[in-house]
């Protein structure tokens, strides 16, 4: 017999089944969370956060008092497992009381359930012989500036403007599957600034797909050599200045004898002046060797991170018997040439616009009315430099500088590249590739107007980081259910045309419909409402059995009763 129930979130019904068929519900429920029990547990009401920014909730609150409240739909509620929702004081005050253990715990579910999709995508692009592309980047989740609830909030630069808040520092794959993929989340203070974050990135992203080029140990060690030969003349030059000082030194201390021996008004009078002068002598030969010592310090300071790195980079090179080609793509705000020295010798082909507007100026300088310029897109031109050597840079660079116009402004800007890519003989192909990265800023917009993740529904530190890692999880979890839901679903009549939705309309109109929901031996069909905005479409999603989805996800199934032992 068939059995009906009506819901105003109809996409959530198709989510709920996916989330339980890739394990996340039972991942979730397997953390421990140190609070007390009532009518719902802590778990399930992570899990309703959860449900809510996927809903596009624009705060929490909405749970309960939107005009459709998720915490009155009893089909949602048993599509995700559960037998019914929790006020939304209620998920707030689970949210609140969460740890950072405990939120890392939960993040950890999440990784686990998304390694899967991860790792077939990678195994895709081996097979496909593509390089495995990250694009990574800073956002800011900015708070009102007269807030004093936000723990550790800090001013810094959030959309051009100084705003108060936090940032996010975020790192994407290129997917063959799904176009974007989100590996990783860092939480940092609102002061947080782009140019201290690159090996951070670099390092989640390699955390998260468990894969890295070979360090280019070879150019690591001939950075060293060349350090060596460039602290030489300091050396030289602190020895003949300790030499100077100490002459300067004797020459004051004779004076001062003198002065304690001399008796005679006319020729004190002379040597006080003369003690003055050396004295003088004494202070500037300070001055010089204390600047000098501050270089030699900063030079044995340089040998030993690079040492210390060329050493971890060797031992990465033994435990790496498998490398990958890899290339990260960056903004200016990354593009510091330490940065840029960094990503080579990790390996990486890097594409990355030049932090310092002096290189700019400089290039502008080396352009005339007779350059050619190549046209690489609409409004923009390039001109290239193969093998640049930048003066504060250990490594010759493919250097481009960049002219386009906003409204009727021209502005330049330079670009740098490292790699095998012979970029300067296709400008066009180079300047697309690295614009190619503005699926990582479409990727943030997303989050923002979609998931509103600059609206922060929690306060305290551990749950805005829950929100900004189960927000880049909600963005990949639609793009997973929706190849999930197109295998699994049998097109009947008046079927949706659910492949062709982008994600803005999945979540704001699709996961926000009314519609009729109808078990039955057969399975569910999903009718949506006359008065929804698919009037007369519908969904059949046949019942469970034993395909291909419950096959490929059957070892995290393993791993999660594991981890599930281990926390209790």
């Amino acid at each position: 017999m068939a059995q009906k129930q009506d819901t105003q979130h109809a996409l959530l019904i198709l989510w709920g089944h996916f989330a339980r068929e890739i394990g996340l519900i039972t991942g979730i429920e397997s953390v421990k969370l140190d609070q007390k029990v009532y009518t719902h547990t802590p778990q399930k009401k992570v899990i309703e956060f959860l449900v809510a920014i996927l809903l596009g909730s624009k705060h929490l609150q909405d749970i309960s008092l939107a005009a459709h409240p998720l915490d009155k739909d009893v089909a949602t509620a048993q599509a995700w497992g559960q037998t019914g929702w929790a006020d939304y004081s209620g998920v707030s005050r689970t949210l609140k009381k969460l740890s950072w253990a405990e939120v890392h715990a939960l993040v950890a579910v999440l990784e686990q359930v998304s390694q899967p999709f991860l790792k077939n995508e990678l195994a895709l692009l081996r097979s496909q012989g593509h390089r495995v592309d990250y694009d990574g980047d800073l956002t800011g989740l900015p708070v009102s500036n007269t807030s004093r609830t936000y723990p550790n909030a800090a001013y810094g630069h959030m959309s051009d403007e100084i705003r108060l808040g936090y940032q996010a520092g975020v790192v994407s794959l290129q997917s063959p599957t799904y176009g974007r993929l989100w590996l990783s989340v860092e939480h940092h203070a609102g002061d947080t600034v782009s140019c201290t974050q690159a090996e951070a990135l670099l390092r989640a992203a390699e955390k998260r797909s468990g894969q890295r080029p070979r360090r280019r140990t070879e150019l690591l060690q001939q950075r060293i050599e060349a350090c060596l030969k460039s602290r030489a003349p300091t050396e030289k030059r602190w020895a003949t200045q300790q030499e100077k000082l100490e002459a300067a030194q004797c020459a004051k201390e004779e004076v001062a004898a003198e002065l304690r021996a001399e008796t005679k008004p006319k020729r004190i009078a002379v040597l006080e002046r003369r003690y003055v002068r050396r004295e003088k002598s004494v202070e500037i030969a300070c001055k010089k060797l204390e600047k000098t010592q501050g270089q030699m310090k900063a030079h044995l300071e340089q040998e030993k991170k690079l040492r210390q790195r060329l050493e971890q980079f060797e031992q990465d090179t033994v435990e790496n018997p498998h490398p990958v080609q890899a290339c990260f793509r960056l903004d200016a705000g990354f593009g510091t040439y330490e940065n840029i020295a960094l990503l080579i010798e990790m390996g990486y082909e890097v594409y990355v616009k030049l932090h310092s507007h002096k290189i700019t100026a400089m290039l502008k300088q080396k352009t005339s009315p007779e350059t050619t310029w190549t046209r690489v897109g609409d409004n923009a031109e390039m001109v290239a430099w193969s093998g640049f050597e930048l003066s504060h840079c250990p490594y010759p660079l493919d250097i481009a500088l960049e002219r386009f116009y906003t409204g009727k402004a021209q502005k330049h800007s330079a670009l740098a590249h490292f790699g095998d890519t012979a970029v300067t003989s296709d400008l066009p192909a180079w300047f697309n590739h690295y614009n190619g990265r503005q699926t990582i800023e479409a990727g943030i917009k997303e989050t923002k107007q979609v998931f509103h993740l600059h609206r922060l529904k929690v306060r305290s530190e551990p749950a805005i980081y829950l929100q900004e890692a189960l927000t880049i999880f909600a963005a990949n979890f639609i793009r997973w259910a929706t190849t999930w839901i197109e295998q699994q679903t049998r097109p009947p009549e008046n079927a949706l045309a659910f492949g062709k939705m982008g994600i803005k309309k999945q979540v704001q109109v699709a996961a926000n419909t009314s519609a009729t929901v109808i078990h039955n031996s057969g399975g569910m069909l999903l009718r949506f409402s006359p008065a929804s905005a698919f009037a007369g479409e519908q969904l059949f999603f046949p019942a469970p059995s034993k395909h291909k989805w419950q096959n490929y996800f059957s070892p995290f199934f393993t791993i999660l009763a594991l981890i599930a032992q281990k926390l209790r």
